[in-house]
């Protein structure tokens, strides 16, 4: 059976980093998406085009299995402005700062976090880590999915402006104009 997705890869840019390999005094990653992890990139996203897609990261080793993961992804997206529809480059550059733990520790702090909030009181409680499935972090889906939240989804040219055609509304076109015309000439009468 031929599937319209057939082929479809929802990850095009992977970077595993297996988590029992990272030594004590950490790890650190470099990222350069390739012209073809850029395209598919760029057909999940809707963009036009992704010109450069770069990151690093700095992981940390933890207490209790967990993983500091930190650093930052910079990319060239090519978009259409909504104004103008002419086409556009916008550049992305976002920090990262996330810790990562093992699935069940992970998802218990997820179950307290989430018990907490049902106070009347706002929590003051960070975000909780983020699982570390399979003993692997996807260093290349993380960045990813970081500059995917990035993209301004309504992107416009500088300068460019939404103008509307408004007219001011003649006083003599309402509904009622005509009853009020209608009671004018029999007042006249």
């Amino acid at each position: 059976m031929n599937r319209p997705d057939a082929g479809f890869d929802p990850d095009p840019w992977r970077a595993p980093v297996i988590v029992a390999q990272i030594p004590d005094a950490g790890l650190h990653r470099e990222l350069e998406a390739s012209v073809a992890q850029r395209q598919a990139l760029a057909d999940i996203a809707g963009l036009r085009e992704i010109l450069s897609a770069h990151a690093t990261f700095d992981l940390t080793p933890k207490s209790g299995g967990r993983i500091h993961v930190t650093g930052q992804i910079r990319a060239r997206i090519g978009q259409t402005c909504v104004v103008t529809l002419e086409p556009i480059e916008n550049d992305i550059d976002e920090e990262i700062d996330l810790m990562f733990a093992p699935e069940a520790e992970a998802r218990r702090l997820a179950d307290l976090i989430e018990e907490g909030q049902d106070s009347e009181e706002p929590p003051e409680v960070a975000d909780p880590p983020e699982a570390i499935v399979g003993g692997i972090i996807d260093l290349g889906r993380l960045a990813t999915d970081v500059m995917f939240l990035a993209i301004d989804p309504y992107p416009r040219k500088p300068g460019a402006v939404f103008e509307t055609d408004v007219t001011a509304p003649d006083p003599e076109d309402r509904p009622f104009a005509a009853l009020k015309a209608l009671q004018e000439r029999k007042k006249d009468q």
